[in-house]
This record gives C-alpha cells, structure tokens and sequence, in this order.
C-alpha cells in the first residue's frame, strides 16, 4: 500500500511583481515550495501503515532553478522530479504517468505547490477517506455573498450556504485516477475532481482548513507568514 503526492507548481511570479516564480518566492527564510514538501514528509514519516512518495511537477525551464535552490538551502527531502506540460491538466497527467508500478489500495493526492500551510490532518484525512470511498475532496464554506454573471452581463445572486470553496490536496484512488485522466483535455477541467467527475465517478467532500491558503500574490505571503507564525 502507498500514498502517494502529486505536487504541480507551475506558476510565475508576474504578481509579485517580479521574475521569481511564486513557488520560489522566500517565506520564512526558505522558498514556499519547500514548505510544501516538507509537510508531506512529515505526514510520511509519521505513517507507519503506507510507503510515501512525493513526485515534483515544473516546468522544464523551472527544473534547474530548483535544483540550484535545494543545493543552496541544503534541501534533502526525496522527491521524483516530472517535467511539466502545457496546462495543469497536462502536467497532473505527466506526474500521474510516472507512476510506473500500481497495486490495489494505492492513493494519490495532487497539491498545489503554492499551498504550503496545509494541515497534517487534513493531508491524512484525505488518505484515509480516498482509502474508503475512491476520492476525497477538502472544503471551505463560502462567507463572502456571491452572485453569477451571465453572457449579457446581469447577475442573481447564489445561495451561499449551497456552496464550498475547494482546496487541495485531493486524493483518490490511484488506478481511478489515471484511467480518469485518460480522458481528452476539456477547459472544464478546472482540478482534478472535475476531471474524476468526467470519468463517471462521484467525489467525497471533507472539511478543509481555512489556514489551507493558496499563495499567488504577496498579500497571500504575508498573510502565510502570519500564520506561520502562529502554528
């Protein structure tokens, strides 16, 4: 049995205003994705029950500058690096089909690279529950009032208590996954639920957390190193 994690990070650093990818952006004195690994490394080396594997996603061009960062921060964590493809569609996929050997009660999670405050709980739930029902899927309530806009530019609002924010890591179970991703690449595969939704499975949702940030701009890194701050 293993747990596996896809991380995809494939990001530029355009809102910060600079040429630094976001994932290689520093944050509490060591770049965000590094943060990122190491929460699953964690998670790993405290389950006893499932052999762990992270796989690294980047763009080609994005691989050596990675690789220059882990020599300049001593940076040991083990990781299989994929390169990227032209959507994250594409390089979910790239990262999925590195997975040479299945066995019955695998799991996989795909996880932004940019998401580096993920609880361990909720990276063990989303095993576990995948373990049980085939996927698993964390969530927030929405609690801003949201409203639809259509073609002609008018609006209605939606019932906010109807809806959830969606988050990674989402987990599912590995030989699901890849048979889902075999589908041709629609633009409505907007994460890897969509894309599981497609293949005719249902998802299971599990709470999420509300520190689970996705950091794409510098107001969402200062608002991560206050978090940090406080773990």
């Amino acid at each position: 049995m293993k747990n596996i994690v896809v991380i995809v990070a494939g990001g530029s650093g355009t809102r910060f205003g600079g040429p630094i990818p976001k994932q290689f952006v520093p944050l509490k004195g060591k770049p965000v994705l590094m943060h990122t690994l190491e929460r699953f490394a964690q998670f790993f080396a405290a389950d006893s029950m499932a052999i762990g594997q992270i796989i690294l996603v980047l763009p080609v061009a994005h691989i050596p500058v990675w690789k220059a960062l882990c020599a300049q921060y001593d940076f040991h964590i083990q990781h299989d690096l994929v390169e990227g493809g032209e959507t994250r569609y594409h390089s979910v996929k790239n990262g999925l089909n590195s997975i040479e050997e299945m066995h019955d009660g695998d799991v996989v999670v795909i996880h932004d690279g940019v998401r580096p405050l993920v609880p361990i709980d909720v990276i063990g739930e989303a095993y576990a529950m995948a373990r049980k029902t085939g996927s698993a899927i964390p969530v927030v309530p929405m609690t801003d009032s949201v409203r639809a806009v259509d073609d002609n530019g008018k609006s209605h609002a939606l019932l906010r208590s109807s809806l959830r924010a969606v988050q990674t890591p989402q987990a599912f179970d590995l030989k699901s996954l890849k048979q889902a991703y075999e589908l041709p690449y629609q633009s409505a595969f907007t994460d890897d639920a969509s894309v599981y939704e497609n293949a005719g499975h249902d998802v299971t949702l599990i709470n999420g957390a509300v520190c689970n940030i996705k950091i794409t701009g510098t107001n969402d890194l200062a608002i991560a190193e206050l978090l940090m701050g406080h773990e």
